[in-house]
């Protein structure tokens, strides 16, 4: 019988063997390279004009975290899209046929690869705040706006990023299981991660019982564990007068969807005959 470390081994080889996982990867620290970038450029000459125009600037210990948050405020769609055509890609090209005639044990061979998406979902979070720091720091540092890096606060807010990657990528095994198509996993994690989430966190914001229902959508709730985005910063989180959730609530909700989503996607498809 394979042992569960063969099966973590067997997972981890079948992602290395094939080019998607760093193409994504290198995507995803230029993309969010770019976006930090643009945004510490903004806020910092957007700070600096309004205090030539004596207005209120922005706080400026407000501005770092925004400007780091984007790994995962902006950046998640890579982990959780990567996660999803990992388990889609073992139904597209039968690979999960071998799997269980070497591994039975299908809840095994399922655990195994949430531990393995989960860590590339960690080493997505490690690219995007490399993307997300570096380049940011250093445009905060040429507009004269303080980085934040000598504040422990920020260091924790770059943990939980780090949290909020790897859970990310475990809600897309889920879904990969639960829909089977490549095709429609694709469709329905850009549109819902891009279009439809946005559109309902700032609509929740009419009134105070959708305020307190938007805070639980997935992009709120992790939003809420890393403790900043854009979205925060525009007034898409808390808002309503509805205060967003705490840290380790918004971590839990993440985790309570990863592990809804990956069970009935267990019970519905993975048990099931697969040839």
């Amino acid at each position: 019988m394979t042992t569960f470390g063969n099966a973590v081994r067997a997972e981890f080889a079948k992602i290395l063997t094939v080019r998607m996982w760093w193409v994504l990867l290198i995507i995803l620290v230029g993309y969010i390279a770019f976006l930090a970038m643009l945004m510490a450029g903004l806020f910092g000459a957007l700070s600096d004009q309004l205090v030539d125009q004596g207005l209120p600037a922005m706080p400026e210990d407000t501005i770092p975290p925004v400007v780091y948050s984007t790994a995962s405020s902006i950046g998640y769609v890579f982990p959780v899209l990567f996660g999803a055509l990992a388990a889609t890609a073992e139904l597209h090209h039968k690979t999960l046929t071998p799997t269980f005639l070497a591994n039975p044990r299908r809840l095994t061979v399922l655990i195994a690869k949430l531990i393995t998406l989960g860590t590339f979902g960690l080493i997505y979070g490690i690219g995007a705040l490399i993307g997300a720091v570096g380049p940011g720091a250093a445009v905060l540092a040429l507009t004269g706006t303080d980085t934040g890096l000598g504040d422990s606060d920020t260091w924790a807010l770059l943990g939980r990023i780090l949290i909020a990657m790897t859970l990310w990528a475990i809600i897309g095994v889920g879904l990969g299981t639960l829909l089977r198509s490549q095709v429609m996993a694709i469709v329905v994690v850009l549109v819902f991660t891009q279009f439809l989430e946005p559109i309902l966190r700032f609509g929740a914001s009419v009134w105070d019982w959708t305020a307190e229902l938007g805070r639980f959508l997935p992009g709120a709730a992790s939003d809420a564990l890393v403790g900043a985005s854009v979205y925060t910063l525009m007034g898409g989180g808390g808002s309503g007068g509805v205060a967003p959730l705490e840290w380790w609530q918004g971590g839990l909700v993440l985790l309570a969807i990863a592990a809804v989503v990956t069970l009935i996607g267990y019970a519905v498809t993975w048990r099931k005959d697969v040839t």
